[in-house]
């Protein structure tokens, strides 16, 4: 038996938002330190790990769905459950016979420690008062296996009320990385080759807040404007009323900064937004998206909406699709509304039906895609820059990439040299949402 054979194998797998993700890549890095070879979950581990989500109902089904596949792959293998459902429901999983290790999420990065220390079949429950955690606990992630594109945790926590949500529960108060940290791990990322670097947190446009001095998205952005460290930079979701003036008016002549705006929405109606805690109203909103178009004419816009919360009737539904309908978006992530114990909206009257929340839901995703196909074909004859991702899929011939304003973009050619470099591509053709290019020059 060769030293390879002789190494542990860990299977990681993730659910839920990108911030999850880039703390599975740490972790990753993490065990491979200790000497453990990373393989699919899919494969026969000595180690398995899920990273949990707990925003909706659905998410801790998928949960323990995958903590039971991992035990009928490997019975005998060590299964450690960590995330955001560890944090908030451990008792719930402490009754699964098939866990050994449960952390809560301060205790998430010392896993590859903890399961190396068990002993004898134990079991060990790790899960603290995520409230009392006051600085950022920063695991860089040395790599994004798969991806040209890597993430960058800067910011954790939340210090928001919303009524539906669970997330301040699950992951404490807003905490930030320092602003040189974050510019050292941007230029790291740089040196290793990436091209973007997308910078994420639980709720970004907090980031700073916490810091003495404090600090803001906007000494970051200057920052790697000045210097370039990578040829792009782009943010995750930013709440309504944390896009500013200063920060359309930077992205409208930024050319590091893609011109990229992912800003929840919720609901278009005000009763709800009320209920709901959300600190705007529709009018509101409605400025800030024709603010953002009218300044940055080419700016991706995004929004997260949600279907059937407790008191949306036809007429509050109504609203929200006529508001969305309205406004020069670009794109749509629906979610029906999930009852999460323990939130004021758990209790509130009027739950809508599961029935309705689909069809609802449905409606939304229906007119979502119809704005991402125009928006896609509005650039049909252009020129834009791609970054090139790679291949489009298995036993396929075209290259698939990425513009700086978050269009998908297929190129009829295979070639693997294209792979993770920004090439100019004229636009022939839309086709679901995704452009259709050649490359005009190498």
């Amino acid at each position: 038996m060769n030293a390879r054979d002789e190494r542990k194998r860990v299977a990681i797998t993730t659910l839920g938002c990108k911030v999850n993700q880039y703390e599975s890549s740490a972790l990753a890095g993490k065990f491979e330190k200790r000497g453990y070879e990373v393989v699919p979950f899919t494969a026969e581990a000595d180690v398995y790990v899920i990273n949990t989500c707990t925003v909706t109902g659905r998410s801790d089904y998928q949960s323990r769905q995958l903590i039971r596949r991992a035990a009928r792959r490997n019975p005998r293998a060590v299964i450690a459950v960590t995330g955001c459902y560890a944090q908030v429901a451990p008792q719930e999983l402490e009754a699964m016979p098939e866990v050994t290790l449960i952390a809560g999420s301060a205790e998430k990065m010392t896993l590859p420690e903890r399961v190396d220390s068990l002993t004898g079949g134990r079991r060990e429950v790790r899960v603290g008062d995520i409230g009392q955690v006051k600085e950022m606990d920063f695991h860089a992630a040395p790599s994004f296996p798969g991806h040209t594109r890597a993430f960058l945790k800067i910011q954790d926590g939340c210090d928001a009320s919303c009524s539906y949500c669970i997330v301040p529960r699950a992951r404490g108060r807003s905490r930030s990385l320092p602003v040189k940290d974050v510019l050292e791990e941007i230029r790291f990322l740089g040196r290793s080759g990436y091209r973007e670097v997308v910078l994420t947190g639980i709720h970004l446009g907090l980031y700073g807040k916490d810091l003495a001095p404090s600090g803001h998205l906007l000494d970051i952005l200057k920052a790697v404007e000045e210097e370039a460290p990578v040829s792009r930079l782009r943010l995750s979701s930013l709440e309504p009323a944390e896009v500013t003036d200063d920060l359309i008016a930077f992205a409208a002549g930024s050319r590091v900064l893609c011109p990229h705006f992912h800003v929840p929405l919720q609901s278009g109606d005000d009763g709800i937004l009320a209920a709901m805690k959300r600190t705007y109203d529709r009018a509101f909103f409605r400025v800030l998206i024709d603010q953002i178009r009218a300044e940055v004419p080419r700016a991706a816009i995004g929004v997260d909406v949600m279907t059937g919360f407790p008191g949306e009737d036809e007429n509050a539904f109504r609203n929200t699709f006529d508001l969305i309908e309205a406004l020069p978006l670009t794109y749509l992530h629906v979610f029906p509304y999930s009852k999460r114990p323990g939130t004021p909206a758990a209790a509130m009257g009027g739950q809508v039906g599961e029935k309705t929340k689909k069809e609802r839901a449905e409606m939304l995703r229906h007119l979502g895609m119809r704005k991402k196909e125009a928006f896609a074909r509005s650039f049909v004859g252009s020129e834009t820059a791609v970054l090139i991702e790679g291949k489009e899929g298995k036993g396929t011939k075209s290259m698939q990439g990425l513009t700086d304003n978050y269009l998908t973009v297929l190129i009829d050619r295979d070639d693997p040299a294209l792979a993770n470099r920004i090439v100019p591509v004229v636009i022939a053709g839309e086709k679901d949402g995704r452009l259709i290019g050649r490359v005009a020059r190498d």
